[in-house]
């Protein structure tokens, strides 16, 4: 059987957007799958949304990234910051889909972000939530750049032989920005566009939105 790596931009809460996407790629045992972080926030269905990757890793291999809005979430759910940051950085979205308290918050899904990678590392490619320090090793990269950085397509190559696959900085077109060395595969799910899951080895794009409507297309 094929082995294939399938990387899943940033979801915000869009459920709809999710379960379309997996029922059209149906990840197999084989198959590893590489969330790029900001599964929570914005959108209206976070606790859904991570029932439905817990779901998932009884299915394949699955690696999930730590973006910036479950390390804000962590920190405002664990008394480590204020909650009104949080709130207002669409948090507020995610404690309705707990039933309105984060009191509702099960212990299982705290562990799932808490175990959460800072990056993942391939052979071919680097998978991490928003950017990476040029000339810093992976293990040395600050959480700004890991989590909270946002590219603008200028950067140079990390690395001379691997691409940077990334979510965070929201492309708006709906479209992934690809240029040198780099991949972002935030297609503004929660904002009307696209959620986007690149097949690394194929190179293909498959998008589902949250009316459940899907669309695929080879990475440019």
């Amino acid at each position: 059987m094929s082995h294939r790596v399938l990387a899943i931009g940033d979801i915000h809460g869009c459920l709809c957007a999710l379960t379309t996407l997996l029922e059209a790629v149906e990840p197999s045992a084989t198959d590893t799958v590489i969330f790029a972080g900001d599964a929570v926030d914005r959108g209206p269905a976070s606790r859904q949304v991570i029932d439905c990757i817990l779901a998932l890793r009884e299915r394949c291999k699955l690696i999930f990234i730590k973006g910036n809005h479950e390390e804000i979430m962590l920190d405002a759910v664990t008394g480590r910051a204020v909650m009104e940051p949080w709130l207002t950085f669409g948090g507020r979205a995610t404690v309705e889909s707990y039933g309105g308290s984060i009191e509702n918050v099960p212990p299982e899904h705290l562990r799932f972000l808490q175990s959460a990678a800072p990056y993942f590392e391939t052979e071919t490619e680097i998978f991490v939530h928003a950017n990476l320090e040029r000339g810093v090793p992976l293990a040395n990269q600050s959480s700004d750049y890991l989590r909270w950085k946002h590219i603008d397509g200028s950067e140079p190559r990390y690395s001379a032989t691997k691409r940077v696959i990334c979510g965070h900085t929201s492309q708006r077109s709906g479209v992934p920005l690809v240029f040198d060395g780099w991949a972002c595969i935030d297609t503004y799910a929660y904002g009307g566009q696209w959620l986007s899951c690149l097949d690394v080895q194929s190179n293909q794009i498959v998008q589902a939105n949250e009316k459940g409507e899907l669309r695929e297309f080879p990475l440019s």
